[in-house]
């Protein structure tokens, strides 16, 4: 089995190509290749098969050759991956199998068809429109924190920092209290603070993010996208941009005089190789007690 290694602004992906739709990819499978010990490492996996390959892209197999099947670190499946969607798109282009068009490159996703512009130093994915819904909270330790539950194709949950709080004394190692009643799929959390103004931009915030089936990661992308229209939201701007920065680095959100929402920001091929799908399925199995 042929593996990639890819990130966006280090939210990091096992990439496999699979055209065909002839892999037999499990849960288990795909937690052993992300364990970042006995694995290749990464915070999920890219699963690159033709739309018309793929039960969930076959419906968008005439606007798209390539189906994105996107798997979280524990095995869960995801709808959307702003990150892996740049990464798939550079995957796609530096392998031949599509072509960096500068009307942009169509990718077939479980939350619908993003459309890639790939330039050599990033990628800007047109997503699909953010949609602010309800409030909510998050807890984290003693700490509960009002935020905006945003529906990116995918659920987030966008919490403000006040009052002192710093983003980086956060303890995300365990996943925050939310509202399982309103999460019933659960639900990817982040955590805002303003930051400096910058050129070229209407708002600048810092994020980290905690995401359902993956734990903190060092970015995401339509957590990114969600921060941006609360932060535009919150500014009472209809149109504009937003440089969110996260771990990894930093991601550009902007909804332009159309309407259409776009995330910008690098994608990173890093590593090629051959695994043996048999060794991960031992290391997937439990351990037996003698």
């Amino acid at each position: 089995m042929f593996f990639t290694k890819g990130h966006g602004t280090a939210n990091d992906f096992v990439i496999l190509p699979d055209p065909d739709g002839e892999l037999e990819l499990t849960p288990a499978l795909v937690a052993a290749l992300c364990d970042r010990r006995r694995g290749i490492g990464g915070d999920g996996v890219l699963r690159v098969v033709r739309a018309a390959k793929h039960p969930e892209g076959a419906a968008h197999a005439a606007e798209a050759e390539w189906f994105m099947d996107y798997w979280n670190s524990d095995g869960s499946i995801a709808e959307m991956c702003g990150n892996g969607v740049r990464v798939f798109a550079r995957y796609l282009v530096e392998n031949g199998l599509a072509t960096a068009d500068p009307a942009g490159l169509p990718v077939a996703t479980r939350a619908g068809v993003m459309l890639a512009v790939v330039r050599t130093d990033t990628i800007s994915v047109r997503m699909s429109t953010p949609r602010v819904y309800a409030a909510s909270t998050a807890t984290v330790g003693a700490l509960t924190v009002p935020g905006l539950a945003v529906d990116c194709g995918n659920p987030h949950l966008v919490c403000g920092l006040h009052d002192g709080v710093e983003l980086g004394g956060l303890d995300l190692t365990v996943a925050p209290l939310v509202d399982t009643a309103l999460f019933t799929a659960g639900v990817n959390v982040e955590f805002v603070e303003p930051a400096a103004a910058v050129t070229g931009v209407d708002r600048h915030v810092r994020m980290r993010v905690h995401e359902r089936g993956s734990g903190e990661t060092q970015s995401c992308g339509t957590g990114a996208l969600a921060v941006g229209a609360v932060a535009l939201r919150e500014a009472g701007l209809e149109r504009g941009s937003v440089a969110v920065d996260v771990l990894g680095g930093r991601l550009v959100i902007t909804c332009d005089e159309r309407g259409a929402w776009w995330l910008a920001g690098p994608a990173v091929l890093v590593a090629s190789g051959e695994v043996d799908p048999a060794v991960f399925a031992a290391a997937a199995a439990p351990a037996v007690s003698g």
